[in-house]
């Protein structure tokens, strides 16, 4: 069967800022360019002294921390700054920014604006967006400057969370409690972090302990526009720092009934008034580390986690019957067992290693009707994935003559993708209908499990040389290869005995694929608080297997030659803390995109046959502002603008535009501390129209066209009972406005809800 499933991995990291003291009223939207300079992770030039955040010394975490881009491997090495916990009794600045233009988003953060899932999260940031739905596999995407899943890896904690057979993720299936950061490169992303990082990469960073005794309990419910009780939410996590060990346990929870709509929406023959059919999920997970810190530099860690969850797919509210998908996610579960590693060399050098298992199983049910009861037609299945992958790392890094920094990576990694389909109205013969003699709700026939596996490699160098303590120049190259071991898919539109149509399983002849990746980057600190910044990269990401192999229900052939996509990223960039408290900075971004996989006609294999072939090209541009000021001690203010621009070349695609991304991006916050335990903060949303697709016109073909604009007011009420305890509440799209992002899905109307935190 060919579809998409998602999959994640947990490793240590570092943990959360702490507040500067009564300064202003609003968590940061912390903005760090991922930088190349430090040990190889997604990591961040110096941090001006006017934002720094409290800072403890900690060993260097084994999943890649941050340091001075200027800094020498050797103090690199040494004790790291590293964030501890965010407390409640006091407020933080609006913003943090660095180098680069990246940007970094802290738990807090994430909290204070009610985001507690990854999707969510993404769309405070400028130049991100994420779609909320998820359309009609209630999957939701993220983009970031206009590159989406495919081109944007995701890690955690520097590990790749990879999908053998599409990589299609499902960002709103990763919640933030348990995340201290959510980093994420836009454009540039060192040649250290692996293959992949085409237009960007995001990389969650998970929370560890930094006191002797440390405990979290948060618990929230939600409710709908009209008070309509939707579900609960809780979080937990205890854990102990040591000066040998740490060693911690955490766990999310959720079980939602659904969202609902917006009072003005109108019923259609598909989805009535009210709650949002099928929109229901369940999430729950646990997540284990224990690490040995056996002095100030050195680490090792041991971490387990399993995810389970399950959801619904609402339906498409005016296709007729024929193209719906009664669709459900029965189960979705990963298991994850990595360890990672940091050790110093002498006074000048380290290594770092990881090496991870991990596995993820999960299955759809398709029904015949809107009612999730028949199963009879060949519309009806149920699909099982279940995946595996083992893999890991070695990185070394020297300072050489205090003025140059030399850092080396090598990675591997197999990916097992199995998966097999219960039949409801196909035999084992390939009959449907009358002469497959199958039954109502009783599986016909079960096809034999077929599987992909493939072998990754990635190696790479990097070279930072500091001709002044304030000028970094950077050189990058790496290497991609991948050798495909194996590929079967099961044809079930062939023909049995057929030569050319068979039905079954089909092995298909096996294709290796190999690249280079290049980057420069450059970074000037002309004075204490302001710096300008360059760099270009040259990046590839492999076609999925997926893109491939998948036969597409029949609509589609086998492309084995299909090559790797690439993309030129530029961006400029200057940043400035023009006052105590305040910061403004600008990006000016290009990416020139050749290679590009598009779906192709190809009549010699039937009447509407398609092929994945590299015939397309982009060109996406733009800018990115981002500001925040301190108006005084109990009143800040901030925001950021994106303005985005993507054109596609897309010749076999009748009238094909980019879908997804709105031409501009506007976020603004305020925070206003009347009372000095109290916190108010009203945010608002502004997206111009963004172009989406329907396929219920031109004979099938898709008809592109623009969703309207839409903004969206939020606001949130802290009350800080206790240094201890905290209560919340808040309400999202304040109006209910009615909008939609993607074809045939609105989007939630009001919803309120209200939460307990306690901190020990």
């Amino acid at each position: 069967m060919n579809r998409l499933l998602t999959s994640t991995i947990f490793a240590t990291g570092v943990a959360l800022a702490a507040p500067a003291l009564a300064q202003t009223t609003l968590p940061p939207i912390d903005v760090r360019q991922p930088h190349p300079f430090e040990l190889g992770q997604l990591r961040a030039t110096r941090r001006h002294v006017d934002d720094a955040p409290a800072v403890v010394a900690q060993p260097a975490p084994a999943a890649r921390g941050r340091a001075a881009a200027h800094s020498s491997v050797a103090a690199a090495t040494a004790p790291t700054p590293v964030r501890i916990l965010e407390k409640d009794n006091g407020p933080t600045p609006l913003q943090r920014f660095d180098s680069f233009g990246g940007v970094s988003l802290s738990n807090r953060q994430m909290e204070t604006f009610a985001r507690d899932s990854l999707d969510k999260s993404v769309n405070l940031v400028p130049g991100v967006n994420a779609l909320t739905t998820g359309g009609p596999r209630n999957e939701q995407n993220i983009y970031v400057r206009g590159f989406d899943r495919w081109q944007v890896p995701l890690t955690i904690d520097g590990i790749r969370v990879f999908l053998p057979a599409d990589n299609r993720l499902d960002f709103a299936r990763f919640m933030t409690p348990d995340i201290a950061e959510v980093q994420i490169a836009k454009g540039y992303v060192s040649v250290l972090e692996g293959p992949g990082g085409m237009g960007g990469q995001i990389n969650l960073v998970t929370r560890r302990p930094q006191k002797e005794i440390e405990a979290e309990l948060r618990t929230g419910v939600e409710f709908g526009r009209d008070g309509t009780y939707e579900g609960p939410k809780t979080y937990g996590f205890l854990g102990t720092k040591r000066d040998l060990y740490y060693a911690q346990v955490s766990g999310s929870w959720r079980e939602l009934k659904g969202w609902m709509l917006p009072e003005s929406y109108r019923s259609t023959a598909n989805q009535g008034w009210g709650f949002r059919n099928n929109s229901q999920v369940y999430d729950w997970n646990i997540n284990a580390r224990i690490g040995v810190t056996p002095n100030a530099t050195d680490e090792y860690s041991l971490s387990y986690m399993r995810q389970d969850g399950k959801k619904g797919v609402p339906f498409h509210i005016t296709d007729p019957v024929a193209s719906q998908r009664y669709w459900t996610w029965p189960y979705w579960q990963i298991q994850n067992l990595y360890w990672l590693s940091n050790t110093k060399l002498g006074d000048t050098s380290y290594v770092r290693t990881k090496a991870y298992w991990n596995k993820f199983d999960n299955s759809i049910i398709s029904y015949d009707d809107p009612f999730l009861l028949t199963q009879t037609s060949t519309k009806s299945f149920n699909s099982r994935y279940t995946d595996y992958a083992l893999g890991g790392s070695v990185e070394v890094g020297t300072e050489i003559a205090k003025v140059d920094t030399l850092k080396g990576m090598f990675e591997y990694r197999f990916d097992d993708h199995g998966s097999w389909q219960e039949y409801f109205g196909l035999n084992a013969f390939g009959k449907t209908g009358a002469a497959s003699g199958c039954t109502a709700n009783v599986v016909c026939f079960t096809q034999p499990v077929t599987h992909s596996q493939e072998d990754t490699y990635s190696a790479g160098f990097e070279n930072t040389y500091r001709p002044t303590k304030d000028i970094d120049l950077v050189q990058g190259f790496s290497y991609d290869w991948r050798h495909l071991r194996q590929a079967q898919d099961f044809n079930s539109s062939g023909v049995l005995g057929s030569l050319s149509n068979p039905f079954g399983v089909v092995s298909y002849t096996p294709k290796d694929a190999h690249g280079p990746n290049f980057q420069g980057a450059a970074i000037w600190r002309y004075n204490e608080t302001d710096k300008v910044y360059a760099n270009v990269s040259d990046r590839m990401r492999f076609p999925t297997l997926f893109e491939r192999f998948s036969t597409r229900f029949g609509g589609a052939t086998s492309n084995p030659t299909l090559s790797p996509e690439r993309a030129v990223n530029i961006d400029i960039g200057w940043g400035s803390n023009f006052a105590p408290g305040s910061h403004v900075q600008i990006d000016v971004f290009h990416s020139i995109v050749r290679n590009l996989i598009q779906s192709v006609p190809v009549p010699a294999y039937g009447a509407g046959v398609t092929q994945s072939q590299n015939v397309g090209s982009g060109n996406f541009w733009g800018a990115e502002i981002s500001g925040d000021h301190r108006v005084r001690d109990d009143f800040s203010i901030g925001g950021n603008v994106t303005i985005q621009r993507r054109g596609v070349y897309a010749p076999y695609i009748i009238g094909f535009q980019p879908i997804g991304v709105p031409d501009l991006k506007i976020n603004l916050f305020a925070g206003y501390r009347p009372l000095p335990n109290l916190t108010l903060t009203p945010s608002l949303e502004i997206n111009s129209s963004r172009w989406t697709s329907s396929t219920q016109a031109l004979g099938g073909f898709n008809l592109y066209y623009r969703t309207g604009a839409v903004a969206l007011v939020n606001f949130q009420g802290d009350w800080q009972v206790t240094p201890n305890i905290k209560l919340t509440a808040g309400v999202r799209n304040l109006f209910d406005q009615l909008y939609k992002m993607t074809d045939g899905f609105p989007e939630p109307g009001r919803s309120m809800y209200v939460g307990a935190k306690a901190t020990f």
